[in-house]
């Protein structure tokens, strides 16, 4: 690069300030680095925000922080590494480019003017209410001497910069993620929120049906996908969108097939709000827009299990009832249909379980920032523990049948089904954040037909 032209460049900009205003977690997030630091007094914690995944090239995918980051801190910027420590915080890191030096206007990571305005130090700070440093600053940090402890596998940077005590690391990573396991009730509004956007984006894809059935799974994947991105921050998780008999393959993600009338059609899919809460919603319907009969039997089935799962969400049951409720109908169902080699009492037995062999996963797993949230609690705490008052958790039993199961009826092969919703633990019993969604055969019925109606 000629030297004119740089140093052209670097000169006659003017400044300018971002309007950031104080954001809505400042206070919570404060209160969530208390906690953490009175759990281990007299420690340096080291939680890094990550930084970007390469796609391929020069080119990465679009940057989401590690969760245990934002929660504590609010931040959402790349590259940044929160600090607690004797129970003050320090957010390091990397602001907006510098008008005299060339990554301004030549790194097409981080320049503004290939990736966009970062916030100043002082902008960050403000908006998040945590004192905030250059991340330069940070190797000095993590020289002085001190018991450190760091949140593994999320900055290469980091975690070369000290050295790792496994036992320790991991009873951080533990720590942070039990300490999501109850929600507070901005936390339910925001989870909330993102079950209302996915709400709208099911009834997308219903309205847009026509289009469905000339281009098949994958205009369902990107029309749920615009709603996401107009109303939220992204999708969740990567959209199952099950055609017939890919609604039997659990993570079928390629979205590929057609939709056939006739058929159904399995939609596990959920927005994650800006705040990076998600939602996580499975819908089973009818491509024809109304059931067949045996469509209905074996519907019916997986609702009277997911019901029963539902209803055994309360405080103070074990995470695992609404499984154990799930299944139990389901089996008995199984062993009515005379698919069971052996009774369905026998079946259930942890000896046995001959019946997952067409139910196949648990039936619910925690919500909140992440889809499969709290992920590295101990245990004992989850999946293991009780349920209490804030807690969010999916209840989503389903019915498989392979179509090269040989050990089922034909009409039965290739049929997939699974109904899934959040629900919020409280004391007056369970509360169902998607319940906007119909789950009832008929109610399905006249959804599908009022918005394809246009009515």
């Amino acid at each position: 690069m000629p030297e004119a032209y740089a140093a052209f460049m670097r000169t006659g900009w003017g400044d300018r300030e971002l309007d950031l205003p104080r954001h809505p977690v400042a206070e919570r997030a404060a209160e969530r680095r208390q906690r953490l630091a009175e759990l281990f007094p007299g420690e340096r914690l080291v939680i890094p925000a990550g930084g970007y995944k390469v796609r391929a090239n020069d080119t990465d995918y679009r940057f989401r922080p590690e969760t245990a980051h934002t929660h504590l801190s609010g931040n959402q910027t790349s590259d940044a590494v929160l600090v607690v420590e004797d129970g003050d915080a320090v957010l390091y890191a990397r602001p907006r480019s510098s008008r005299d030096t060339d990554e301004f206007f030549r790194d097409r990571q981080y320049g503004e003017l290939w990736a966009g305005r970062r916030p100043s130090l002082g902008e960050l700070s403000d908006s998040l209410g945590i004192e905030c440093r250059h991340l330069d600053d940070l190797d000095a940090t993590l020289r002085t001497p001190g018991k450190t402890r760091v949140l593994r596998g999320v900055d290469a940077r980091v975690d070369a910069a000290v050295e790792p005590d496994e036992g320790q690391d991991r009873e951080l990573a533990r720590v942070a993620s039990e300490l999501r396991l109850v929600k507070d009730d901005w936390e339910v509004a925001q989870l909330q929120e993102a079950c209302d956007i996915t709400t709208l984006g099911f009834e997308d894809c219903v309205r847009e049906w026509d289009r469905v059935l000339e281009m098949g799974e994958r205009w369902i994947e990107g029309t749920f996908f615009r709603r996401a991105r107009a109303m939220g921050n992204d999708i969740g998780y990567d959209s199952i969108v099950g055609g017939g008999r890919h609604a039997t393959t659990l993570h079928w993600i390629e979205n590929s097939g057609p939709i056939v009338p006739g058929e159904l059609v399995l939609l596990d899919m959920g927005v994650e709000a800006s705040s990076l809460y998600t939602a996580d919603v499975t819908r089973t319907l009818p491509v024809s827009g109304t059931w067949t009969s045996l469509q209905r039997e074996l519907y019916q089935l997986v609702l009277a299990a997911q019901q029963a799962g539902i209803d055994a969400v309360r405080p103070g049951a074990r995470f695992l009832a609404a499984h154990d409720a799930a299944m139990s109908v389901i089996a008995h169902g199984l062993d009515d249909m005379g698919l069971l080699p052996v009774p369905a009492e026998e079946a259930l037995s942890p000896d046995s379980k001959v019946y997952a062999r067409w139910t196949l996963h648990g039936t619910s797993h925690m919500l909140g920032m992440d889809v499969h949230d709290c992920a590295r609690s101990a245990p004992e705490t989850y999946p293991r523990g009780d349920l209490a008052e804030g807690m969010v958790l999916t209840v989503e039993p389903g019915l498989y049948f392979q179509e090269d199961d040989l050990l089922v009826p034909e009409e039965l092969r290739g049929i997939g089904i699974r109904i899934e919703d959040d629900i919020l633990v409280t004391a007056d019993g369970p509360q169902n954040l998607s319940a906007a969604l119909p789950r009832e055969l008929d109610e399905v019925e006249a959804w599908m037909d009022r918005l394809r109606s246009g009515s």
